[in-house]
């Protein structure tokens, strides 16, 4: 009896002693001098597209991701994709900061589609897809952007104290976006595209026409 509670007891220190030998080891590995150097070779700056226009470097970046993920076969069903956009300034100052999203439906190929209302078909290399930008803003951002929502004494604690009115709103379409963002000197970041179901890209148009209501103040 005394031998096996002795067995037992040298088998969960050696299993201590295991797991206190890896956790030293994942330490050393994640905190050593010059780990934060592995993983691939940092690139340089491309500054072939410098005198490209941004609008026109961020819709060829699409394109060309898209079509590579379609592939050079034969596209028997729909696909959807959505492409997340933020901008910021250097302060990362709250009035020259924006969120958007653009979203594409590529149609299938020989097939008589449902299309979406308030959408129009564009072709793009042999292929037909409708797209559509959600980028709310002020109504009349373009023609005066120095956005602020709080004024007055109290205004970021109590919405009766905030004097700033209230605008209609707007979803500014992509390029219009880009622009702002250009004007603003701001920089710019783009993800994906992300591939996503039907449902995700039914979701984005019932918002798109609900902002497009403007019953929704900015």
């Amino acid at each position: 009896m005394g031998a096996a509670m002795r067995n037992q007891d040298q088998q969960a220190d050696r299993r201590l002693i295991k797991t206190v030998l890896l956790f030293v080891a994942g330490f050393l590995i994640v905190f050593a001098p010059g780990s934060a150097q592995a993983g691939p070779e940092k690139r340089g700056i491309d500054f072939s597209d410098y005198d490209v226009p941004l609008a026109q470097q961020v819709t060829n970046r699409i394109k060309a991701k898209i079509l590579a993920r379609l592939g050079e076969g034969k596209n028997t069903q729909d696909r959807y994709f959505i492409i997340p956009f933020a901008y910021e300034n250097k302060g990362n100052d709250p009035e020259f900061s924006h969120s958007f999203i653009s979203v594409i439906r590529v149609l299938a190929d020989s097939k008589q589609p449902r299309l979406t209302s308030g959408l129009k078909v564009r072709r793009e290399a042999d292929r037909n897809f409708e797209a559509y930008t959600i980028s709310w803003l002020p109504e009349d951002f373009l023609e005066n952007p120095n956005l602020h929502v709080f004024e007055g004494f109290g205004a970021r604690l109590f919405p009766n104290c905030n004097k700033c009115p209230m605008l209609p709103g707007k979803s500014f379409n992509l390029a219009d976006t880009l622009k702002m963002a250009v004007g603003a000197k701001v920089a710019v970041g783009m993800w994906g595209p992300y591939e996503i179901n039907k449902q995700g890209f039914d979701l984005g148009v019932r918002r798109l026409q609900l902002l497009e209501k403007k019953t929704i103040k900015y």
